[in-house]
């Protein structure tokens, strides 16, 4: 086989989601029959951009605002045009306070011109545009001659009037000043969320107002690159890939908790919280436990040992596949890595190593008590859930075993690529079914006692019972019939379609 044939294969298992099936062939409706089906695009930087101006361009033909302005409200109103267009005909004033855009009250406490009021918003004019504008640069301070000179509140150094700059709080600064602070806030990584430089004012600068008293180049590319990001942080159709050096953004209608997939770098995750994906459990639970394993990850660490002794000869065995069905290498005694029970007797249709089983009495027992049950009960899930994430691993370095094999037969004339291609399948199969079994922990850890969690929990059971079948036998895929081995294929991801059918609601 070529190195472009092996190279080609090696992609079809570019992470633990990475390779989807077509079905049987018929042309059945995925979002009737796959749970996990999402549809989304991914978009490049140019196409992002040409996104957000026809938004920004439809919002300031809607309400006759400057595009600065649009983009203010846009940004703040999470790019809902329809709801922007409503508040601003329904009450402008209070659309524009809200959004910092405009003072609060009608007359400005401690502006630089007292003379003027807040009515007057940034010196438009009727006869120069249509268009609201909320801004003001290098004109005459209102109610002053255009000869005065004026003393900057900053610098304290007086600078004539069209030297000065004010937004509709009316606070008035040199020019000089104004760039100074936007170098300094942009320095610091803002952009949308800089605001005047008045006393207690949050009224917000536009873009159009920070770039024009920008004079370095280089300082107004990046305000733009900020700007950019924060404009698509704030977009809830949209999500930059969490991919290294990757600058694609992915858009999908519908904000879920499903999987995309970049078609740049390949990276994978939950376009809801743009992390791991983690089906069936939510974003929020999936927080809630992380952020529990890193703080009491050392515990855990601590009970839950990479060695274990065989619970007959009482051997010391270290794990070395991803398969939890372990014989010990010294008396060939068959049990569970995770319960030590005997792998015979340890039950073909109910894994019972997978459930916690909770101490009815425990609401009556002493603080202590119930804390060490506590632990107890998180130990159990954390030491499962991160088994499987040791077992994708070990199970990564059986794909390469593999791969080498498949490479020598080919290379004996022992059949071709394709023949043995159901290996690969059956791997990649496993990566993901398992990927999915881990992610079930965290969900019944926070499942509250009941029907609903004893369905779960026979369901989780199954899957894990038959993807440690189907890892047993792909470890010993030389001695496995391919029919034999395509049938637990078949049961394996039937268990995990049919759990994320009841259970995953993104």
């Amino acid at each position: 086989m070529s190195d472009e044939e092996m190279d080609q294969s090696e992609e079809d298992y570019a992470d633990y989601y990475g390779c989807d099936h077509d079905g049987d062939g018929d042309n059945v409706d995925p979002r009737l029959t796959d749970p996990e089906y999402f549809e989304y695009s991914c978009l490049t930087d140019t196409e992002v951009e040409r996104l957000l101006n026809e938004s920004v361009e439809q919002l300031s033909n809607a309400i006759q605002v400057t595009p600065s302005l649009a983009k203010v409200l846009l940004h703040l109103m999470g790019w809902n045009i329809p709801l922007i267009v409503s508040r601003y005909r329904a009450n402008s004033e209070e659309l524009l306070t809200s959004c910092q855009i405009k003072p609060p009250n009608s007359n400005v406490a401690g502006s630089s011109n007292p003379s003027t009021s807040s009515s007057y918003i940034g010196g438009s004019s009727s006869s120069s545009s249509s268009a609201t504008t909320l801004t003001t640069i290098g004109s005459n301070s209102p109610g002053s001659d255009s000869d005065s000179s004026f003393c900057c509140p900053v610098c304290l150094m007086p600078s004539s009037s069209d030297k000065l700059s004010y937004l509709s709080c009316n606070h008035s600064f040199c020019n000089k000043c104004w760039s100074m602070h936007f170098k300094v806030q942009i320095s610091s990584g803002m952009s949308t969320s800089i605001q005047c430089m008045g006393n207690k004012c949050a009224i917000l600068t536009p873009e159009d107002f920070v770039v024009n008293l920008l004079s370095c180049s280089r300082l107004r590319e990046k305000y733009h690159q900020y700007a950019f990001v924060d404009y698509v942080r704030s977009h809830p159709e949209l999500r930059f890939c969490p991919g290294p050096n990757c600058n694609i953004v992915v858009r999908a209608k519908d904000c879920k908790a499903k999987r995309v997939i970049c078609n740049h770098c390949k990276s994978r995750f939950c376009f809801k919280c743009g992390g791991e994906y983690h089906a069936p459990t939510n974003c929020d639970t999936m927080k809630r436990w992380l952020t529990k394993c890193a703080d009491d990850s050392e515990t855990a660490n601590y009970i839950s040992a990479h060695t274990k002794d065989c619970p007959k000869c009482h051997i010391c065995i270290e794990k070395n596949g991803g398969c939890n069905h372990m014989q010990c290498y010294n008396c060939k005694h068959g049990f569970c890595w995770m319960c030590l029970g005997c792998w015979k007797t340890h039950g073909s249709e109910y894994y019972e190593c997978s459930r916690y089983k909770e101490n009815p009495n425990i609401a009556h027992e002493s603080a202590h008590a119930q804390a060490r049950e506590a632990l107890k009960k998180y130990l159990h899930y954390y030491e499962r859930w991160e088994n499987h994430s040791k077992s994708l691993k070990l199970e990564e370095e059986t794909l390469s075993k593999i791969r080498k094999r498949i490479q020598e037969k080919v290379m004996s004339n022992a059949g071709t690529w394709i023949d043995w291609q159901y290996l690969i399948d059956a791997a990649n199969l496993l990566a993901r079914c398992r990927y999915t079994l881990q992610n079930t922990y965290p969900f019944a850890y926070y499942l509250e006692p009941g029907s609903r969690k004893d369905l779960f929990e026979y369901q989780q059971a199954q899957l894990e019972a038959e993807i440690e079948n189907l890892s047993w036998k792909i470890e010993r895929a030389e001695m496995t019939d391919r029919g034999d081995l395509e049938n637990q294929m078949d049961i394996v991801e039937k268990r995990r379609t049919t759990l994320l059918t009841d259970f995953f609601h993104a």
